[in-house]
């Protein structure tokens, strides 16, 4: 799924995305200097924050000398070219933000917000790391599981064939069958 070294790309975007939620923690984690290093050390060059309502703001910065380029936004009405285009995903544990970087075959880490009551979203990126397909972390243990990932570990999520559901469905509203 990933691969560690993709240096022939000049341009390796990491993209984080806290969704709609409010979520400066996971923001506040990657705007910090150690992991703006780790990723730079790990050969990315961008780093774009997509920051939802937060009111945290990240330091922007033009990159070069050592260093990454960074930009931020709030919303989008679609981040399909932001994910389309990055080496990296750092996503908040909302179910549509992972399925989304596993369809395109990312490499992704989830950060767990643990400020959420009834937290069905950590037992999803846990179940889902376990199983190898993304790295689960929280904002505090960011910039280690940076440190520590290899992208080759990774296995492909398997794509479901919707068919038989939608044949079941269709035979229990009375449809014909095809």
């Amino acid at each position: 799924m990933g691969n560690d070294d993709d240096s022939m790309n000049s341009k390796r975007v990491v993209f984080v995305t806290v969704g709609t939620t409010l979520f400066d923690a996971l923001v506040r984690a990657v705007d910090t200097e150690e992991v703006k290093r780790e990723l730079f050390a790990k050969g990315y060059t961008h780093l774009l924050i997509q920051i939802g309502r937060g009111s945290y703001k990240p330091t922007k910065s033009a990159g070069g000398d050592g260093s990454l380029a960074v930009d931020y936004f709030t919303f989008s009405s679609s981040i399909a070219e932001s994910l389309k285009s990055a080496s990296l995903v750092i996503s908040h544990a909302g179910s549509g933000s992972i399925f989304e970087s596993l369809r395109q075959s990312k490499p992704l880490i989830v950060v767990v917000n643990e400020d959420l009551m009834d937290n069905h979203q950590a037992e999803l990126a846990e179940e889902l790391a376990e199983r190898r397909h993304l790295f689960c972390a929280h904002p505090q243990t960011l910039c280690n599981t940076i440190s520590s990932m290899k992208l080759n570990s990774l296995l492909p999520y398997p794509t479901g064939d919707a068919k038989p559901v939608a044949k079941l469905i269709n035979r229990f509203l009375g449809f014909p069958e095809d």
